[in-house]
């Protein structure tokens, strides 16, 4: 386990994460790790101290992230299934690119004991796979409650939460914010494709409605100054003295500073001076504490909307694929890349990407996704409606 990063290289796991355990006890076969954004600070998996994955269908072009190399290795069709962490789109970014499913449940549906925290409060583990009846037969193995984990949700927390059981689209209400999606970041060609997709589930029997999430449209602002901020709570153990690279210096401290320099990247850094900048005497309150306000307000409007629809769709992704190297000078311009994802870590709510189409680029076909939202705790109900999207959808998944 080595978050790939240089400070874990040579780190070896004392014990086995809850979800990974919970596989293992099925019989299922593990074919090795992959690659991801160094300590999943990245959406594109050049952060990597081992190298980038490329793009399945574009080896010129990244494959996502944070969890990047499983879905490229699934879109490779290299496994049958594989398992990724969610902090604000990694799983359901990376998915859209490599022409794949990607499911992340509600924060506290799989138990996060043995997951390397990032930002505590926002992952969460969850799946890739080929189908969205695949991601619910994974997702159910690796969900439950863990005694190990103070985060994971009880059984009994589930069941007071009820939903009206879906028998065809024509019983589903799909809500569009239309003044988000249609942002001055989003590619044509995507919103064109949004937009075709919508229309086919609404010639299918779906009901579909233009709701308005004035606030949602902020979840970004307020992810890039809460992520970092936890950000530099986690990353305080890697010191280099316990286990980690230790590097020598002329004394403790130089020692500290010089394993900390080597052994994390500039993204992770990065993220470290701004997160400690945010919590800082001074700033707390203008920037970490207005932000945790912020996001409670945004997760009462998400789910006030779910008492209208019974799923919110948005594009996963603005773009499709971007070039390797595109984006990694403007960490603004990658930062934006999670625009549409980061709502459901915000608000702990179930998203999932569905693939829904392909756009032309250099001559070369990019997949890319339909992204639903759920409300919280309605992971069975959002993979019901997903399965019967991926149905209408499904001519759209393979390229022509």
């Amino acid at each position: 386990v080595s978050a790939s990063s240089r400070m874990l290289e040579n780190y070896k796991a004392p014990y086995t994460a809850t979800a990974i355990q919970h596989i293992q006890d099925e019989g299922a076969v593990f074919l090795g790790r992959t690659n991801m954004d160094e300590f999943a600070m990245g959406s594109s998996t050049e952060t990597s101290f081992f190298g980038v994955t490329q793009n399945p269908f574009d080896a010129g072009r990244v494959a996502g992230g944070s969890s990047g190399g499983p879905a490229a290795a699934l879109g490779k069709n290299l496994c049958v299934a594989s398992i990724g962490s969610d902090t604000g789109g990694s799983i359901r970014q990376p998915a859209a690119f490599c022409n794949v499913v990607g499911f992340k449940p509600s924060y506290g549906a799989i138990s996060r004991y043995g997951l390397i925290a990032m930002a505590s409060s926002l992952d969460q583990i969850g799946p890739f796979t080929q189908s969205v009846s695949d991601a619910r037969v994974l997702f159910n193995v690796m969900r439950g409650e863990d005694s190990m984990d103070m985060t994971s949700v009880p059984s009994k927390v589930w069941n007071m939460h009820s939903f009206s059981k879906i028998e065809s689209l024509k019983d589903v209400v799909i809500g569009v914010p239309w003044s988000f999606v249609e942002h001055d970041g989003i590619d044509v060609d995507v919103l064109e494709s949004f937009k075709d997709s919508i229309s086919t589930l609404k010639n299918a029997g779906a009901t579909i409605v233009d709701i308005e999430l004035p606030l949602t449209p902020l979840s970004l602002a307020a992810y890039y100054i809460l992520q970092p901020a936890e950000v530099s709570s986690n990353m305080g153990r890697y010191d280099g003295i316990k286990y980690g690279l230790h590097v020598e210096g002329v004394d403790g401290i130089d020692d500290y500073f010089q394993s900390r320099g080597e052994g994390l990247g500039k993204e992770v850094r990065r993220r470290i001076l701004l997160g400690t900048y945010v919590l800082s005497s001074g700033y707390y309150d203008s920037y970490y504490g207005k932000a945790c306000s912020v996001r409670e307000a945004i997760k009462k409007e998400l789910n006030q909307s779910f008492q209208k629809v019974t799923a919110i769709a948005l594009p996963t992704t603005p773009s499709p694929a971007f070039k390797i190297g595109e984006k990694t000078s403007d960490p603004l311009s990658m930062y934006l890349e999670d625009i549409y994802t980061v709502p459901a870590n915000i608000a702990g709510i179930p998203g999932i990407s569905i693939p829904s189409g392909w756009v032309a680029r250099d001559s070369v076909k990019l997949p890319i996704g339909l992204q639903l939202l759920g409300p919280q705790f309605g992971d069975d109900l959002l993979l019901d409606v997903g399965e019967f999207i991926e149905r209408e959808l499904s001519d759209k998944k393979e390229l022509l």
